[in-house]
């Protein structure tokens, strides 16, 4: 691995926790105001709903794809940009004030979407979204989200490849549903230095691999990496801000639903089943990164999921949560 390698891996690790905390400080403020979306936060049904809007969101957008309207696709993306962010900065001043910040993230990616406004924007999403769906989505029905994004991601990548299709279509038009890690300080995603570069892979809401020695196989490259120079550097790695959001969502859910102490962190609401859920998460992450850079491609939410979902378990028991309320499940018994 080379040094600047490294340091992308530190800068991916480094959005993850940004996007974690974010959410973890907007869950407190997202519940004061009543954004919570349904009901029911504990209805495992909830957890259904969510998979099929994706696979119709996954459907339209490989339709849109293939019958040229990319342009309604980015115009979509950009504006759900400004509307997660508007509830981002809502937490911090006042409603109307908030407009204004969210809809200069909009014209930054519309008017220059270089890397670090994309990135930018990715984490509002990202923080944002987790945010709204950990006060959303109780404890089982989180647990259930992110074990079925994960075998859907798995089939996705290495069966169906259809998410494959989707990651060509989407890594064109700059827009924030992937992070880019530049590993230079001269990267540019908007002066030509990324067009040689087949990264191929978003998934779903993004899944991260990469196969750097396959530039002529998009198909086989599942998520994320840029091409080697000559000197066999990358210029930038490419990973999905659903893998992000996704296992977040469990964290969040744990900050709020788990009946864990709290930690006490300022201006955090965090109990252990939570931090541990961001340990698990972050440690899946550094496995995940280590396959993309020797070319290894492979899924990312199995991994991240499968993270989160045992650092969660294991912060549970720990901090002497029942195991079957730890899994939602005490009220069915």
């Amino acid at each position: 691995m080379f040094p600047r390698e490294y340091r992308g891996v530190a800068f991916v690790v480094g959005l993850f926790l940004v996007v974690q905390v974010g959410a973890l400080a907007l869950v407190p403020e997202f519940a004061a105001s009543g954004y919570q979306a349904v009901e029911n936060p504990d209805n495992p049904t909830n957890s259904v709903l969510y998979v099929v809007a994706i696979v119709a969101m996954t459907g339209l957008m490989l339709a849109a794809f293939r019958y040229d309207f990319d342009g309604a696709i980015r115009l979509l993306i950009v504006g759900v940009s400004a509307w997660l962010s508007w509830y981002v900065f809502s937490a911090l001043v006042s409603p109307l004030a908030a407009a204004v910040p969210a809809v200069a993230v909009a014209v930054g990616l519309l008017v220059h979407p270089e890397w670090y406004v994309i990135d930018t924007a990715g984490v509002l999403m990202g923080a944002g979204a987790a945010g709204l769906f950990g006060i959303s989505f109780g404890l089982l029905p989180a647990l259930i989200l992110l074990a079925v994004l994960a075998v859907y991601d798995a089939i996705s990548v290495y069966g169906t490849e259809h998410m494959l299709s989707l990651a060509e279509g989407v890594m064109d038009l700059n827009i924030p549903v992937v992070l880019v890690i530049p590993l230079s300080l001269s990267y540019s995603l908007l002066d030509g230095e990324g067009a040689s570069e087949e990264a191929s892979g978003v998934g779903e809401e993004a899944d991260a691999d990469a196969d750097p020695e396959a530039a002529s196989a998009d198909k086989e490259e599942k998520v994320a990496a840029a091409e080697p120079d000559e000197d066999g550097d990358r210029d930038a790695f490419f990973i999905g801000l659903g893998d992000a959001v996704i296992p977040t969502v469990l964290i969040a859910s744990a900050a709020r639903f788990s009946p864990a102490a709290d930690l006490a962190v300022p201006l955090l609401g965090v109990n252990l089943p939570a931090l541990l859920a961001m340990v698990g998460t972050l440690a899946g992450l550094i496995v995940l990164m280590r396959w993309v850079i020797q070319g290894r491609p492979h899924a990312g939410l199995p991994l991240l999921n499968g993270g989160a979902i045992g650092g969660y378990l294991i912060g549970s028991v720990v901090a002497g949560v029942p195991l079957l309320e730890a899994l939602g499940l005490a009220g069915f018994f």
